[in-house]
């Protein structure tokens, strides 16, 4: 980037998917899932805005989870669609630098994000005497101010890293958007202790942090079962729709930063689940169990509906 690094590459080519209906298959399931995510976390946004009985931290924390997978989808899908029937599937070193670095701050903010609502649930079910005074206003905000630093710090300590990387040769990407996995071993240098950077960076960050959210889930569970109502079970239900986004978030990243003998095509099936499938089941599962919330989305279509017929 800078004088010093004299880098022959200006731009990567993606491999993605040689085979032509391979490919086909691909773009139709990608565009569906991809504008079915963007509709559905945009829904969930604007009916958390729209409706003050949701302006709970349980809701405001979804809406902000709605909110960073909307721009998940927004910073990888839309080009990766693009490139399923483009010969040569091209992004400039800016391109794919800038793709790295929005990846990474939206998958830290995400990490905490999962963090603060297992908190949140944590507080609400076992300690629900003291739920309004600890998440209050002023610990939601501070929760959500702290997920974006966190995500720029984990994102920028790593680019600081590789971005004076020299690349002079080989610039093919095989898979279909930019990380760093694929990146560096593109690099004209010795990237062993770059490679277990990114290891220790990203992946046992993601390990570590999925086992104290699994811990955190037990533990919660644990004090649920000691209760027999029904709220007991409406907690239940909501433990395990927050356990089922945590498994989905944390495995691909899991198994693509820690798993030392990854193949290429499980790797692209990953890819293309934490993509496309992951930010569209999220808004789903959160959904799909939580009447309140799927009473207020209906409302908001409704009007939405009338709204459309009058004008």
């Amino acid at each position: 980037m800078d004088g010093a690094n004299h880098s022959m590459v200006s731009e990567f080519v993606f491999l993605g998917l040689t085979n032509f209906w391979e490919s086909q298959l691909l773009f139709v399931f990608s565009s569906i899932f991809c504008v079915a995510s963007m509709m559905g976390n945009s829904l969930i946004i604007l009916t958390v805005m729209m409706n003050p009985h949701l302006h709970s931290p349980m809701y405001l924390l979804l809406a902000n989870l709605s909110f960073i997978d909307l721009g998940f989808s927004s910073v990888i899908s839309p080009k990766m669609i693009h490139d399923l029937f483009k010969k040569r599937k091209v992004i400039s070193f800016s391109g794919c630098i800038t793709q790295i670095f929005f990846i990474h701050v939206i998958a830290g903010v995400e990490m905490v994000l999962l963090i603060a609502m297992a908190f949140d649930r944590y507080i609400a079910i076992c300690k629900p005497l003291h739920y309004f005074s600890i998440m209050n206003q002023k610990m939601c905000i501070l929760l959500l101010v702290a997920a974006w630093i966190i995500g720029l710090i984990h994102s920028v300590v790593q680019l600081g890293f590789v971005i004076k990387l020299p690349f002079c040769g080989p610039n093919v990407l095989d898979s279909f958007y930019c990380d760093f996995p694929w990146f560096i071993k593109l690099a004209c240098t010795d990237t062993y202790r770059l490679e277990f950077m990114v290891t220790a960076n990203s992946g046992f960050i993601s390990l570590g942090s999925f086992f104290i959210l699994i811990v955190s889930y037990i533990f919660i569970l644990i004090t649920v079962r000691k209760h027999s109502s029904g709220s007991s079970s409406k907690a239940l239900s909501t433990l395990s729709t927050h356990v089922m986004v945590v498994i989905l978030f944390f495995g691909p990243c899991i198994f693509v930063y820690i798993w030392p003998h990854s193949t290429s095509h499980l790797d692209k099936f990953l890819a293309v689940f934490d993509v496309v499938l992951t930010p569209f089941l999220n808004s789903v599962i959160y959904t799909s169990r939580n009447k309140e919330m799927k009473v207020a989305m209906w409302k908001v279509c409704s009007q939405f509906i009338i709204y459309r017929m009058i004008s």
